[in-house]
């Protein structure tokens, strides 16, 4: 059997792999989205812009389900106290996921204009809405969140969902949105040309450049703004899960804290950083594929940054600061975890290799033309 302790970081390794998956997969489809009603000046070139994303937005769509699944399966007390304190944020995006898979099916039902303008609308609003809400509820990891435990362990939310919208959160909220801009907007440029592509090309140069400077300045923000948590006493990474064990006080400057003390993790986000200039400069000079890779960068550096910030906790409590929930202290049981792992292991590979067979078999530029001649075939 796998040591507790061991497995606990594996599953944290996981979880962080799959909300990276799921930026950077169903980012780009998402960030497409929100371009859509901007860049597509005709209808042809918003076809070309649907149907560049439309064979792989609901299987990239899955990640999401999965990293749901996996928070459920692995830190039970974490989805608990996220999806119930944040249940009116969760049901937002539920509303926005909705109108995407409505959106691509009905838009081409009809060619009247304000049936499709309209559902162009639909598809802005359940590309755009996700990001900036999921940017916002990482915001509130690094504010924490206001809950604590009864005696009988029953977790209480005592917030509100306009209390989540304070000014750091939404700056991470524009952050999100800007990332899924960038990114689609580099695969946009990839999957097009003509003036399409160039439109695409600036768009995402500005959303890189944007997303640079925004992320930038929430580092700084976080470290004169925000104190984070520290573990005092009572945790034991190889004991049993129960969050009320430990003390925890607050401290100026405890988000940085594993930083200093491993200096090169500070390559995380300088990944991001560097990744989201250098995109910028391989978009501009056409280079689109390249610039992939860095938006993919960009989205990798941004997402562990405040899980590396804010490690060993994965949900901080701003109310009674010992019932943040922390590693060691919110998993499931030690065989639950183990017989997870080997099916992460089995089924994983499995996932990678199909997906990116999917998109090499669907890869190429998608023209005016090509949309003319396979009119009824596609969105």
């Amino acid at each position: 059997m796998i040591d507790y302790e061991i497995l606990r970081v594996i599953w944290w390794l996981f979880i962080g792999v799959i909300l990276v998956g799921f930026c950077i997969m169903d980012g780009q489809d998402m960030g497409v989205g929100t371009l859509l009603p901007f860049l597509g000046k005709n209808d042809t070139e918003r076809r070309c812009m649907i149907n560049a994303v439309a064979p792989h937005w609901d299987g990239n769509q899955v990640w999401l389900i999965t990293g749901g699944a996996g928070i459920f399966a692995a830190w039970p007390l974490m989805y608990a106290v996220a999806f119930s304190g944040f249940y009116w944020a969760m049901l937002i995006v539920l509303a926005a996921l909705i109108l995407r898979p409505v959106g691509f099916d009905f838009r081409s039902k009809l060619e009247a204009t304000k049936w499709r303008d309209a559902w162009d609308k639909a598809l802005f609003i359940g590309s755009a809405v996700p990001p900036v809400i999921f940017g916002v509820a990482f915001g509130n990891l690094l504010m924490g969140v206001p809950f604590h435990f009864t005696d009988s362990m029953h977790p209480v939310y005592t917030g509100s969902f306009f209390g989540l919208l304070n000014p750091f959160s939404l700056l991470c909220g524009i952050i999100s949105l800007a990332m899924t801009v960038y990114h689609g907007g580099n695969y946009l440029a990839l999957r097009t040309e003509g003036s399409l592509q160039e439109r695409a090309q600036n768009a995402a140069a500005l959303a890189g450049t944007v997303t640079c400077l925004l992320f930038v300045l929430a580092g700084i923000w976080v470290y004169f703004g925000i104190d984070g948590l520290v573990v005092t006493g009572g945790l034991d990474p190889d004991g049993p899960s129960n969050p009320m064990l430990k003390t925890v006080e607050s401290a100026t400057g405890a988000w940085f804290a594993n930083f200093w003390a491993l200096p090169a993790l500070f390559a995380v986000p300088g990944v991001a950083v560097a990744a989201s200039l250098a995109g910028v400069g391989f978009v501009k000079t056409g280079k689109s594929g390249l610039a992939i890779v860095c938006s993919s960068l960009t989205m990798l550096g941004i997402v562990l940054t405040p899980l590396i910030a804010i490690f060993p906790f994965v949900l901080p409590s701003s109310s009674v600061l010992n019932a943040s929930l922390t590693l060691w202290d919110c998993t499931s049981s030690q065989l639950t975890l183990e017989v997870m792992f080997f099916v992460v292991v089995l089924f994983l590979p499995i996932v990678l290799a199909y997906t990116g067979w999917a998109y090499k078999v669907m890869s190429g530029k998608l023209t005016a033309r090509y949309i003319a001649e396979n009119d009824h075939m596609l969105y």
